[in-house]
Order: structure tokens, then C-alpha cells, then sequence
């Protein structure tokens, strides 16, 4: 098996191999980034909603980043939230200060009764320009 192209945001290493996965792996000019929840430093929730959606969203970004792209880079959009019918509105409205202008990435929302803690959770698959295929 080929080695895993592995990518660790800044100063989170510890976290990701405590829990035994990858943050993201670059693979054929794609970034496969693993589910991204609104943890604080230590991988503990945070407990205001809003301020979990936008930790999540800082989560990813700093991943995205190390890669050497951006969320303009997305293509494919996964979305888990616990209880989407009582949560989707306060969700909803934090996405466009991330998600940017159209034409914009595929999306698959899906309602969770879990999620270890967390009450958003966002998975992506980003086109990696070119020079940061890795």
C-alpha cells in the first residue's frame, strides 16, 4: 500500500493521533478532508451552537490551507447535524460567511441523532490547485 499523503493543520497533530485518523489526505489532485467539528483546542466541544459551526468552519479552513487551497477549492459538501429540525435555521444562517459567492460546491445534508458531543459536523472534497497536488 502506497504511503497516505497526509495533511495536519497547525498545532493539532496530537489531537488527530490520539483519535486515530487523518485529517486529510491528498490523493490524484483531490483533498479528502475527514469530518470537522467545532472542537476548541483540547477536542472539546463548544457549547454555543453558532460559535461550534464557526470553529468547525476555522477547523477546516486551517486544514484547507496547509493543503495550499481554500474553500473556493470545494467541491463536494457533506453536512451532518444533530436534530437539523430545531438547529437548521441558527446553521444556516453562519454559512454564507464561508461559503462564498455561486456557483456553489454539491451539498448533502444529513439529519444525526449523534455526533460524540457536537452538533455540526462538515465533511469536503477540495480540487487541489495546481502546485499543491502534493
Amino acid at each position: 500500500m502506497a504511503t497516505r499523503d497526509v495533511v495536519f493543520p497547525p498545532g493539532r497533530q496530537a489531537l488527530y493521533e490520539r483519535n486515530r485518523y487523518s485529517p486529510a489526505i491528498r490523493s490524484n489532485g483531490f483533498l479528502f478532508v475527514s469530518g470537522q467539528v467545532g472542537s476548541r483546542e483540547d477536542g472539546s466541544p463548544e457549547p454555543d451552537l453558532e460559535m461550534q459551526v464557526r470553529r468547525a468552519f476555522d477547523n477546516l479552513n486551517a486544514i484547507l490551507a496547509e493543503a495550499g487551497c481554500s474553500f473556493e477549492d470545494v467541491i463536494d459538501v457533506t453536512v451532518f447535524i444533530v436534530d437539523p429540525e430545531s438547529k437548521f435555521e441558527t446553521i444556516w444562517k453562519i454559512i454564507p460567511e464561508y461559503w462564498g459567492e455561486a456557483p456553489h460546491p454539491t451539498l448533502t445534508g444529513v439529519g444525526v441523532t449523534w455526533l460524540y458531543g457536537f452538533e455540526f459536523e462538515i465533511k469536503v472534497i477540495a480540487k487541489l490547485p495546481e502546485g499543491a497536488a502534493g
